[in-house]
């Protein structure tokens, strides 16, 4: 027995367990690699039946309206006649108003949080602006419909005329009359809304800043402010634009919040204390409503341009990226 250990013909149940061992690892990897793409695959696939179902049911719109149908103002349900044209400007009016609002406060909130806010209160802070996030859409429209917009009406709004009505251009921008419902109340709920996401993922791509960058910044006699300006935001300058497109998709297809306070009109007004409708509005409002196939293919088209404005939009966004990222390799 001595001579068959020596001679290693024990060994031989070791190899054959090894064997055994490699191969149900060979075969773990492939089921994994196998699960993991067959998951991509069916995001895709989900994806592209959303593109078919929408492009087939605005089929019927399309060949009525043509290319007019994205320019035209008129919405009118009882002669069908229908245009995307007030539904896709208060879209982006909406969306570029709450962008320049939220995306200041927010970089600001989190550079606050990151480099000036006593350690105590950066948690009980950063946690009261995260929950936010979690309120639902619906809360912050009754919010805006009854709390906000009479404030707006009463006090705010007839301020801002009063101070841009000498200003011409401007005069036009900010006409009123004080209404409190409208395009502006809708940027501004929507800015509150999408406000935690551009803070949170400021605050945690700022974190990632290597603290021996800042440590010399202010070894060398650089402010706060330059130390911010200069070696903060220049190295995390990617991640603050992925949040914001983020926000701004969120911001994009948001329904119920701006539903309440936008005022559901289609019409395009040159003032954005005017009120106004979106697409995801104009759908929410008149889904369930439609009546013939026309007037619910009018309304699947709307979807199809939201998506279509959606996809450029991340699409510009992924492309901003790309470019930063090749400057930063240099």
């Amino acid at each position: 027995m001595v001579d068959l250990v020596a001679q290693g013909a024990v060994e031989t149940p070791t190899v054959f367990d090894r064997a055994k061992a490699l191969a149900r690892f060979k075969f773990g990897d492939r089921f994994f690699h196998g699960l993991t793409f067959t998951a991509a695959i069916a995001v895709l696939i989900l994806l592209g039946g959303v593109i078919v179902s929408l492009i087939i049911g605005s089929i019927p719109a399309i060949q009525e309206f043509g290319f007019g149908f994205l320019v035209t103002e008129v919405w009118n349900p009882v002669t069908d006649k229908y245009g995307a044209g007030a539904a896709i400007f208060g879209t982006l009016a909406t969306s570029i108003i709450a962008m320049v609002i939220a995306v200041p406060i927010g970089v600001g909130i989190a550079i606050f949080l990151s480099e000036l806010c006593p350690q105590p209160l950066r948690q009980p802070i950063g946690i009261a602006i995260e929950l936010l996030a979690g309120i639902p859409s619906i809360i912050y429209g009754i919010w805006g419909l009854f709390i906000f917009a009479p404030l707006l009406q009463e006090y705010i709004e007839p301020s801002i005329i009063a101070f841009f009505g000498p200003i011409p251009g401007l005069n036009m921008l900010f006409a009123g009359p004080p209404y409190g419902i409208g395009i502006f109340t809708a940027g501004f709920i929507l800015a509150i809304m999408v406000l935690p996401f551009i803070s949170s993922i400021s605050r945690d791509v700022f974190a990632t800043v290597p603290p021996v960058l800042k440590e010399s910044a202010y070894g060398l006699g650089f402010t706060t402010r330059e130390v911010v300006g200069n070696v903060v935001i220049p190295y995390t300058r990617v991640g603050i634009i992925g949040g914001v497109m983020l926000a701004l998709g969120r911001a994009l297809g948001e329904t119920m919040a701006v539903t309440f306070v936008i005022g559901n009109a289609h019409r395009i007004s040159t003032s954005v204390l005017a009120p106004g409708t979106t697409i995801s509005a104009t759908i929410a409002n008149e889904f369930t409503e439609a009546v013939g196939s026309l007037y619910t293919s009018a309304l699947i088209e709307l979807g199809l341009i939201l998506f279509v404005i959606t996809f450029f939009v991340l699409a510009i966004a992924r492309y901003m990226l790309m470019r930063i990222e090749k400057k930063g390799a240099r």
